[in-house]
C-alpha cells in the first residue's frame, strides 16, 4: 500500500503515507497485527519479530525503510498501483492482485489438463482438488507476490510448451523475475536445460541466447534499484529483526549464518511439500525407467533442476515456508499428471522414446 501511494504521489511526505496506510488499515482490517498488542508466548524465529509490526505501525521513518524492502518487486508494485488507478482502494488494489491470480491460475491449470488430457471431466476434478492445496488457497488470502509470481510461472511454461512461443514465454519469464527476483536461478537453470535439448525441442540457439539475454538484464536492473543487500536481508529475517535495515543494518555473521543453515535446513525442508511430492516421483519415473531412454533422462534431470533449484534458494533465503514454495509445487503436480496419465505428447517429435 505505501508503494501505492509513494508512486502516486512521488511529493507527498513518508508521514503522510504511513498515516493514509495505516489509517485506511484500522478502517478495513481492525485486527491486524500492527494494532494488537505484543504477544510474549508468540515464539520468533527472529528476536523482536513479535514486536515488529507495532513497532513500523507507529514509526513513519521505521515504516520508510521497510518500503525499500519491496523495490525488489516492481511489477508486482506495477499491477497494485494499475487497480489503484481504475479507482480500487489501497487495500482493495493490494488484495485483488492475490485474489484474481489465484483465479486465472486455476483456469490455466483448467486449460492445461484439457490440453493433455483430452478428458473434460477429469481435468475440472483435478482442477477443483488442486484449488483445495493448501499452498495454493492460502496465497489467495495473503497480500503478497506469491500468487502473481506462481501465474506467470505456469503462464511462462504454458505459452512455451503448448503454444510454442519461446518471445512471449520469455517476456513472461522475466515478468516473474521482476515480481519475485529469486526465480532467476529456476529460469538460469530452465535455460541450460532447453539448450540442451534445443535439437529435440526444435528451438534456435540464437533466439533462446537472446531471450536468456533479457532474462539477465531484467534480474540485474532489479539488483541496481535494490538498497538491501542479501547480507543485511538475512540477518534481519532470521537473526535480529532490524527497525531500520538500510540505514543501520547488523553487521553480517558467518557463523550465525551457518549455524541457522544447519539447524534449519531439515526441518524446513520437511515440513514442505518436497519429501511428500519426490516420493511420486521416484514411483511414477521408476515404472519402465531406464537411463538409456532420452525421455527419461530429461524426465529426471527436469525435477532434479526443481529440486537444486529449491536448495540453492534456500541458501540465499533459508525459508522453505509453503505458500512461497506454490510455483515450484505446481510445476512437480503437473509435471507429474502429463507424466503419468498424458494423452497427448507435448513435446511430439521432439523428446522421442530412445531417441
Amino acid at each position: 500500500m505505501g508503494m501505492i501511494y509513494k508512486t502516486e504521489y512521488p511529493e507527498m511526505k513518508i508521514e503522510e503515507i504511513h498515516q493514509k496506510v495505516y489509517d485506511e488499515l484500522r478502517e478495513k482490517a481492525p485486527d491486524f497485527a500492527g494494532f494488537a498488542s505484543v504477544n510474549p508466548m508468540v515464539e520468533e524465529v527472529a528476536e523482536g519479530e513479535s514486536t515488529y509490526y507495532k513497532i513500523i505501525s507507529q514509526n513513519p521513518k521505521a515504516y520508510e525503510e521497510e518500503l525499500q524492502l519491496f523495490v525488489v518487486k516492481p511489477f508486482y508494485n506495477f499491477m497494485n498501483w494499475s487497480l489503484f488507478k481504475l479507482g480500487f482502494s489501497a487495500s482493495a488494489s493490494v488484495s485483488l492482485v492475490s485474489i484474481i491470480s489465484y483465479a486465472l491460475i486455476l483456469i490455466l491449470i483448467f486449460s492445461f489438463l484439457i490440453k493433455i488430457l483430452k478428458n473434460y471431466p477429469l481435468a475440472f476434478i483435478l482442477t477443483v482438488l488442486i484449488s483445495l492445496f493448501k499452498p495454493l488457497s492460502e496465497s489467495a488470502r495473503h497480500v503478497s507476490a506469491d500468487s502473481l509470481s506462481c501465474l506467470l510461472l505456469l503462464l511462462s511454461f504454458y505459452v512455451f510448451l503448448v503454444r510454442r512461443n519461446l518471445f512471449i514465454a520469455g517476456i513472461l519469464a522475466m515478468l516473474c523475475v521482476l515480481t519475485r527476483p529469486e526465480y532467476f536461478i529456476f529460469y538460469t537453470f530452465l535455460y541450460a536445460f532447453i539448450y540442451l535439448y534445443r535439437n529435440r525441442l526444435q528451438i534456435k540457439t540464437v533466439p533462446l541466447l537472446l531471450s536468456y539475454g533479457y532474462l539477465f538484464l531484467s534480474f540485474f536492473l532489479v539488483q541496481a534499484f535494490n538498497e538491501v543487500s542479501w547480507s543485511t536481508l538475512f540477518m534481519n529475517q532470521f537473526t535480529k529483526v532490524q527497525i531500520y535495515p538500510v540505514s543501520q543494518p547488523d553487521p553480517f555473521s558467518f557463523a550465525d549464518y551457518f549455524h541457522f543453515i544447519k539447524s534449519n535446513i531439515m526441518l524446513e525442508f520437511n515440513a514442505s511439500y518436497f519429501p511428500l511430492l519426490l516420493i511420486f516421483i521416484v514411483i511414477i519415473l521408476a515404472n519402465r525407467f531406464t537411463f538409456r531412454n532420452k525421455k527419461n533422462q530429461a524426465q529426471l534431470l527436469f525435477f532434479a533442476i526443481i529440486y537444486t533449484t529449491v536448495m540453492l534458494r534456500f541458501l540465499v533465503f533459508p525459508s522453505l515456508v509453503n505458500r512461497m514454495m506454490l510455483g515450484f509445487y505446481l510445476i512437480i503436480i503437473l509435471a507429474l499428471i502429463y507424466i503419468q496419465i498424458s494423452k497427448v505428447d507435448i513435446f511430439k517429435n521432439s523428446l522421442e522414446d530412445g531417441k
